[in-house]
């Protein structure tokens, strides 16, 4: 309870300042408005940024799903193969590296404008960091937990479903709480620049009219529903672990 309340007072304390300094003209409100302003402003905006978050967010679940699938599955398979992971390691680690909007104007190129590049790039953008995290799950799985698990007779399915898939829980929940940021991120990108729909769109448009508590307040509702989504991912990653505890 104390750390809960340091934590509000905290919050409501770095409101109040943001607010007095905005109201003394500490800062200039036409860039950074009070918070009150925002809050205003949200309920000026509230049906059309509600309407393009709710676009956003399905485009996000779409791409995350499969991002989750791909980053999954094709670390587990990599990882748990030592030919694989020795020759497709560098790779992956390499396309992780390179900036992806470079390939954006690309996938604008091959797909248009809409849905369709603002799912793949957030796919894109979210597969990576989770095929990475699970491969090196894998590999840094113990040995002798495998060893002992095929003496006793285990299946190939058995050994992944009772022993590896367990030990990479973490990396794999790492993974996925890194690739659904990357995963909006992505998709957002993609709204703002090539997007008829969404939240991006709405904020590029916010933005080009110089409309800073609209733009503040639409970002207020995107954060809010980013930190939602990792905290859900929390309460999962704590319901697993009793799984791989037993």
């Amino acid at each position: 309870m104390r750390v809960r309340a340091l934590q509000v007072v905290s919050i409501v304390a770095l409101v109040a300042a943001w607010e007095a300094a905005a109201r003394l003209g500490w800062v200039d409100a036409a860039f950074v408005p009070a918070p009150s302003a925002v809050v205003h402003a949200l309920g000026t905006i509230g049906d059309r940024a509600l309407g393009g978050l709710g676009d956003t967010l399905a485009k996000t679940a779409i791409a995350y799903a499969i991002a989750v699938v791909l980053g999954v599955s094709l670390g587990i398979v990599v990882g748990s193969v030592r030919v694989l992971r020795d020759v497709l390691n560098p790779f992956v680690i390499a396309a992780y590296g390179i900036p992806k909007i470079l390939i954006l104007p690309w996938i604008i190129l091959l797909t248009g404008f809409g849905t369709t590049p603002a799912i793949l790039y957030g796919t894109l953008h979210a597969t990576f960091p989770i095929m990475l995290l699970v491969i090196g799950g894998v590999r840094d799985v113990d040995r002798t937990l495998i060893t002992v698990a095929r003496a006793y007779g285990a299946s190939t399915w058995q050994l992944y479903w009772k022993v590896i898939l367990p030990a990479v829980v973490p990396s794999m929940l790492a993974g996925m709480r890194l690739g659904i940021v990357f995963c909006l991120l992505g998709v957002l990108v993609v709204e703002m620049f090539a997007g008829v729909r969404g939240m991006g769109a709405v904020m590029g448009a916010l933005a080009n009219g110089f409309k800073a508590p609209e733009l503040f307040a639409a970002t207020a509702l995107v954060s809010a529903a980013s930190i939602a989504i990792v905290l859900s991912l929390d309460w999962l990653n704590d319901r697993l672990s009793h799984w791989r505890d037993q």
